[in-house]
């Protein structure tokens, strides 16, 4: 009989997209598995790899553009300034409740144990180098190498 009733043992985290929003969502989701005792990894690929980009970690944004839980027209999301008004506002309110900033989190869930890896192909199209990605990443790797990564029972895949 199978004692551990399908507990979740570790989440593996896809991260395709650098938006603010997204990245948050992969960073909490990470960070709460650790909280639970539960392994956590996340890949990032494509606009995901500015999550971890040293020189664009800092500058991401909320997506205006295309998001309908912004409720505003497509038109106006795309009016100069509005996606750095957007991310500010976004900001301000992830102060007030205390979430820490891209780096910090990025130190918290390295501190936890959480594992980061950058997609091989993501960071060869873009030229990217080791020495452009924050440092705690643990290795720049191919799919099938992160697919080997999640080998084992008890391991969900989330895309974000």
């Amino acid at each position: 009989m199978n004692e551990d009733k399908g507990a979740i043992k570790k989440m593996m985290i896809i991260l395709s997209k650098g938006t603010l929003e997204n990245v948050y969502a992969a960073f909490v989701l990470a960070n709460g598995a650790r909280m639970e005792g539960i392994e956590a990894e996340i890949f990032f690929t494509f606009f995901g790899l500015e999550a971890i980009h040293k020189k664009k970690l800092e500058h991401l944004h909320v997506a205006t553009v295309g998001n309908p839980a912004m409720h505003m027209p497509t038109m106006l999301g795309g009016l100069p300034g509005m996606e750095a008004l957007a991310s500010h506002m976004m900001k301000k309110e992830m102060e007030k409740i205390d979430m820490p900033e891209i780096p910090e989190f990025l130190d918290i869930l390295t501190a936890s144990g959480v594992k980061l890896w950058a997609c091989k192909l993501a960071v060869d199209m873009f030229h990217y180098t080791r020495d452009d990605l924050y440092e705690g990443v643990e290795a720049i790797i191919t799919v099938g190498d992160f697919y080997k990564e999640s080998a084992g029972e008890g391991v969900h895949m989330l895309f974000i």
